[in-house]
């Protein structure tokens, strides 16, 4: 995790308040997530089984009288500012995710106070791993003075879920903000985004690693594109609904309607269609998979949820696809797949411990060497959820 002391001692330097206070400053810290399988699924009402994971972003901060947030990029020095009384629309810039947070908690009725403060993360960027998310959870924090402004934190996820879609203006599903606030050390969390009801389901990681591998091309997958996709599961919906009209979501969809109305469905809405109604299966399944220890299904269904976005959902890129491939050349690797909703970014792979050596061998050499591309590979830990840091002065 970042250093909270670092990021406090940055603050102390360009704040005079923290240098003249230091006890004044806070730190809150919000995880990003990998989702194991289940995508695309989470804006359809299906299943999904993220974990949040031991990297993300914190702020240190000190309260402010006035109605103003200031926050400065540890990484770059980059400042800027908005006012809690009079939000702008969006810019097109990182501080729309503070500033949509602000205005998704205003909507809400939830209070919210000015501070200025100094942003870290150490969550690659434009990597899939939901920094946005753990930003805007980061942001409440921050704007609730250190603590939760709910303490439904279901609700506060539904906050950055609102944030995102009303004000940054993606049409995300609730996964990645669920996940950032509700994660758990040892477990993923298997939810329903239809009830909203969830479980853990611990990950028994102690012959197996969960490895992120970063391929080195950012996420490509921009507002439109992902509006496009979700918009043609709702087309779907809705042409399905015409036949069988208990239909709301690809949910309530099986392979059996699927066939019925196949010759009634444009086939970009049979394919993505087919992915969703497949994939809510997979996620099932690998939950029971992995809480039996059953290794090698958990693997394979990984490879079929990456054959199917790649090929059904059409969001995989060719860098993804040939990490995919590098990886289970590797003896001792399970399985891997897309993690992040594509076109770049991260693949999340299930591999021996004894293996993680010789996966991380092939990747910096034979995918490379692919692509000309300069990856990074890591381990996640299943993590705690966004939480104010406490006992590091």
């Amino acid at each position: 995790m970042i250093e909270p002391g670092e990021l406090a001692d940055r603050l102390s330097d360009i704040e005079p308040t923290a240098a003249a206070d230091p006890g004044s400053i806070v730190v809150v810290h919000a995880p990003g997530r990998v989702n194991l399988i289940g995508e695309h699924t989470d804006y359809n009402e299906g299943y999904v089984l993220p974990i949040a994971i031991d990297r993300g972003i914190a702020i240190a901060f000190v309260p402010t009288q006035d109605r103003r947030v200031t926050l400065t990029l540890a990484a770059t020095d980059e400042t800027t500012s908005f006012d809690l009384d009079a939000i702008a629309p969006r810019r097109g810039h990182w501080i729309d995710y503070v500033a949509g947070t602000a205005w998704a908690m205003a909507e809400a009725g939830l209070g919210t106070q000015g501070f200025r403060g100094v942003l870290g993360s150490d969550l690659p960027q434009g990597a899939g791993l939901s920094s946005s998310a753990a930003l805007e959870l980061a942001s409440a924090l921050a704007l609730s003075g250190g603590t939760a402004p709910t303490s439904d934190l279901m609700q506060l996820a539904r906050i950055a879920q609102r944030a995102e879609n009303g004000y940054v203006g993606v049409q995300s599903g609730l996964m990645d903000p669920f996940a950032s606030a509700h994660g758990r050390e040892g477990a993923a969390l298997l939810l329903d985004c239809r009830s909203l009801e969830y479980r853990p389901v611990t990950l028994g990681l102690d012959d197996v690693a969960l490895v992120v591998a970063d391929s080195g091309s950012p996420r490509r997958l921009d507002r439109t594109a992902y509006n496009e996709r979700r918009a043609q599961c709702e087309a779907a919906v809705a042409a399905i609904a015409r036949t069988h009209p208990g239909v709301r979501s690809l949910r309530d969809v099986t392979p059996a309607m699927l066939a019925d109305c196949a010759g009634s469905l444009e086939p970009a809405l049979a394919r993505r269609a087919q992915h969703v109604v497949e994939e809510d299966t997979r996620v099932l399944e690998a939950a029971a998979a992995m809480e039996a220890r059953e290794h090698a299904r958990v693997g394979e269904l990984l490879l079929e949820s990456h054959a199917s976005l790649r090929d059904l959902y059409e969001v995989s890129s060719p860098e993804l696809d040939a990490l995919v491939d590098t990886a289970m050349a590797v003896d001792g690797v399970f399985g891997a797949r897309l993690t992040g909703a594509g076109f770049g970014g991260c693949t999340v792979d299930l591999v021996r411990r004894d293996a993680i050596d010789r996966l991380s061998e092939a990747i910096s050499t034979r995918y490379a060497a692919q692509t000309g591309l300069v990856p990074r590979m890591f381990e996640v830990l299943p993590s705690t959820g966004a939480r104010r840091v406490d006992g590091w002065h």
